[in-house]
């Protein structure tokens, strides 16, 4: 699902044809794993594949490796690739990925909000509960 929200994305950019700042904002933040690397890139610095693999230990290396591409193709983060023996690679924020980390701060934020209200209601209730407050 990301990768065609992804590619439709790039292929208005590519034409042209883009007026949606909402789409290319959340077309940023689409991958599992995305938010959560920029959070950490933004708060410690520098991290190598493997640190992030350590953080994210759910994550195969596959979709690690594709989310990683993706920030760097989005210029969210750099990739510095060192010639030595093992070869080393270094990943960090930028500039324009700092400025997302106020909007993931408040992500969080919500999502500790909301984690509050859901202890207080029946694991099995949950949805009932979320079409009562709002439908």
């Amino acid at each position: 699902m990301t990768d065609v929200v992804r590619k439709d994305v790039q292929q208005k950019l590519l034409s042209g044809d883009y007026s949606c700042a909402k789409e290319l904002t959340l077309s940023m933040f689409s991958g599992k794993w995305k938010i959560v690397i920029l959070y950490h890139l933004g708060k410690d610095g520098v991290y190598r594949f493997g640190e992030l693999k350590k953080l994210l230990p759910n994550a195969s290396n596959k979709v690690l490796t594709q989310q990683l591409r993706e920030l760097e193709q989005d210029e969210l983060l750099t990739r510095k690739l060192y010639p030595e023996v093992p070869v080393r690679v270094d990943y960090e924020i930028t500039e324009l990925g700092l400025t997302l980390l106020p909007i993931i701060d408040l992500m969080y934020e919500w999502g500790t909000h909301r984690l509050k209200q859901l202890k207080h209601v029946e694991p099995r209730n949950i949805n009932e509960d979320a079409v009562k407050k709002h439908g």
